[in-house]
């Protein structure tokens, strides 16, 4: 049996969707489905029944899940075993950052583990924090740093690395702030507010609004917190972003912060990471250097 036509399974197995295990993966969809058609001749089963709308394992396909993804981890392992030696750790770690934690986290995060394990190679990716647990859950990156999910797979593993506070922020200079704020309390149902399209922060926020039985006015939802910013800087409206952003934004002398009673839930900003993943020495090497372990080396 083929150790790569078996992973290229297992990711689909996970996804149930050819498109997007094949990105994954690096493959084309032509070159997943020949590998599964191997693995079917191989086995002498059929492992996943098709249509033009799902994609589902078979109770065969479910047996050789669970048989080859302790197999891979063995060998994964076994793997690694084999190449620890005197020399110094290489090869590349996939890294997911949400754009808030690559101003105030990883900086320092990358300074130490470049400077631990320089020979090892950093494929940095930076987007919307809501993407992190798909990503790690799908394999395309190794390790995320962003806000823990209020319900964390059970798959991941999570390590706390900061408390970052969620906070409503205005424009310190707008011909409307008067219509927004009567005697410096924000109007919640009248003033305009420009929220995350969705994540964490979009949650929090709904939670609490509901919490206060208060029907917001949504002006506009961002895909970012830099847009955000900008947008109440620009004398848009009020927005929610964690208190970080503020601190690294070029426009942040142009916003003031509202202090919501009662303050929103802060973020828990750490890294995350597949549990089964975590004895593997890259992943290691760097999950023991951000939480300030040095352990390896």
């Amino acid at each position: 049996m083929d150790l790569r036509n078996l992973e290229l399974f297992l990711h689909l197995a996970d996804s149930l969707h050819f498109g997007k295990s094949a990105d994954a993966m690096a493959v084309s969809p032509s070159t997943l489905s020949r590998a599964i058609q191997r693995l079917e001749q191989e086995t002498g089963c059929i492992l996943f029944e098709r249509d033009n709308r799902s994609v589902r394992l078979t109770p065969s396909g479910e047996k050789l899940r669970e048989f080859g993804g302790n197999l891979v981890q063995e060998w994964r392992r076994l793997r690694q075993d084999l190449k620890r030696s005197d020399e110094p750790l290489q090869g590349r770690l996939r890294v997911f950052c949400s754009v808030t934690a690559s101003y105030f986290l990883l900086p320092d995060v990358l300074e130490r583990f470049r400077r631990r394990y320089p020979q090892l190679e950093i494929k940095l990716e930076t987007g919307d924090p809501a993407l992190a647990v798909d990503k790690i859950l799908s394999e395309e990156v190794d390790i995320a740093i962003a806000a823990r999910p209020d319900a964390l797979p059970a798959k991941l593993e999570f390590a706390s690395l900061q408390q970052v506070p969620l906070v409503f922020i205005a424009p310190r200079t707008a011909p409307q702030l008067s219509q927004w704020f009567h005697h410096g309390e924000p109007d919640w149902e009248r003033l305009p507010l420009i929220l995350s399209e969705q994540g964490l922060a979009r949650k929090r926020c709904d939670q609490w609004f509901r919490n206060k039985g208060i029907a917001p006015n949504i002006y506009a939802e961002v895909a970012g917190n830099e847009g955000i910013v900008a947008m109440v800087a620009l004398g848009c409206g009020v927005g929610l972003v964690p208190a970080a952003v503020i601190d690294h934004s070029p426009m942040g002398d142009k916003i003031r912060i509202v202090d919501p009673k009662p303050a929103l839930k802060p973020f828990d900003v750490g890294m995350g990471v597949l549990k089964k993943r975590l004895d593997e020495p890259l992943v290691k090497a760097f999950w023991d250097t951000a939480k300030g372990q040095h352990n390896y080396g």
